[in-house]
């Protein structure tokens, strides 16, 4: 019996049918190949190797938007991915991707919040934004009980001073302490503390 030789895992595999012109397309072709990537499931790795080259904004958002739609763990991977870019309009994009399938984004948050970039915790603090109050707080409380970065804190205070509970107040509170000697910082936090505090009591 001869035997059947298997294909080399090196090898890449082809583009998902339909997809061949988003590596190599016209402006036009590489925009329509960009959108019915939403309905192939396997086109994250194929999106994530034409974003490392694309130049076309227009392109670019249709990638980002196709994996919005996509919405799995490898389409949210992708879009983290470019969250490290060193283009601002593309970190932008990536961020609206994953705010765009916050409920798919959720359970990657505690890592990106720990990342090691702090860069990526600051827009990791706008993705819990999108989060339901309770979660967001607990992500972000837990955040500035362990944050040493100035900036990445404020990130978190601006988002609590919108969707903070009185649950956030302690944390609040070590975090001021802990940044006496940044003003900026303090009165940011006091000022959080203050609308959470008003806040809670309109809700009675």
């Amino acid at each position: 019996m001869p035997l059947i030789r298997k294909p080399s895992r090196e090898a890449a595999a082809p583009p998902p049918a339909g997809l061949d012109k988003l590596l190599n397309g016209t402006d036009d072709e590489r925009w329509e190949a960009a959108r019915s990537a939403s309905t192939v499931a396997d086109s994250p790795a194929l999106i994530d190797r034409a974003l490392a080259q694309e130049r076309n904004p227009r392109v670019r958002e249709a990638m980002f938007t196709s994996l919005a739609l996509l919405g799995t763990p490898p389409a949210i991977e992708v879009a983290i991915r470019y969250l490290r870019s060193d283009d601002a309009h593309v970190r932008t994009e990536a961020l609206d991707a994953l705010r765009a399938m916050k409920a798919a984004t959720a359970p990657f948050l505690s890592a990106l919040l720990a990342d090691a970039d702090g860069d990526v915790r600051i827009l990791a603090c706008e993705i819990a934004r999108g989060l339901p109050g309770r979660e967001a707080n607990a992500l972000l409380t837990g955040l500035l009980e362990r944050e040493f970065d100035a900036n990445v804190c404020a990130a978190a205070v601006e988002v609590l001073a919108e969707i903070g509970t009185t649950e956030a107040l302690p944390a609040l509170e070590r975090s001021a302490a802990r940044f006496q000697a940044t003003p900026f910082l303090v009165f940011s936090i006091k000022t959080a503390a203050d609308r959470i505090r008003s806040q809670s009591r309109e809700r009675g």
